[in-house]
């Protein structure tokens, strides 16, 4: 999506960018549209903004990315409302899919690093009977004197 909207205050404050945080009035100055226009699209459900106690519109920083980034798909690029609300909503798909794919794969190496500090491989015997062994090595088989043993360098 377009550059997200950046709040900054001094010191150690910082804003979520979901936070509903503006008015219609501010939300629509900070996207160069009209308030109207922004009732529109709440309408059209291109850009959906939080509600406040009394049911006025609060737009979050990324509401007003949003925003943005219909107004750039409209003026520069000449897709329609249907076709930007379309791309909108496969970028949050988008987003959410890439948010499981990430906790996916933190929780594959949490797993992947329990195996390894497991450190044990297992192996079968001749007996049958299974012994764990460090990796890359082969359990100890006994040598009797009637068993033969094949051994060939480079093997």
């Amino acid at each position: 999506m377009a550059d997200e909207i950046n709040v900054e205050f001094s010191g150690e404050f910082s804003v979520d960018p979901d936070a509903p945080i503006f008015v219609i009035s501010v939300a629509a100055q900070l996207a160069g549209m009209h308030p109207q226009t922004l009732r529109q699209y709440d309408r059209l459900g291109l850009v959906t903004p939080g509600r406040s106690a009394g049911r006025g519109r609060r737009y979050s920083p990324r509401d007003v990315a949003s925003l943005r980034e219909v107004q750039r798909l409209s003026q520069e690029e000449g897709v329609n409302l249907a076709g930007i609300k379309r791309i909108l909503d496969l970028e949050y798909e988008n987003r959410a899919l890439r948010g499981q794919v990430d906790a996916l794969m933190k929780e594959l190496q949490v797993l992947q690093a329990k195996l390894r500090g497991a450190g044990r491989v297992f192996a079968a015997e001749p007996g049958g009977d299974i012994v764990a062994v460090a990796p890359g090595r082969r359990p100890q088989r006994p040598v009797t004197s009637t068993a033969l043993v094949v051994w060939r360098p480079g093997r």
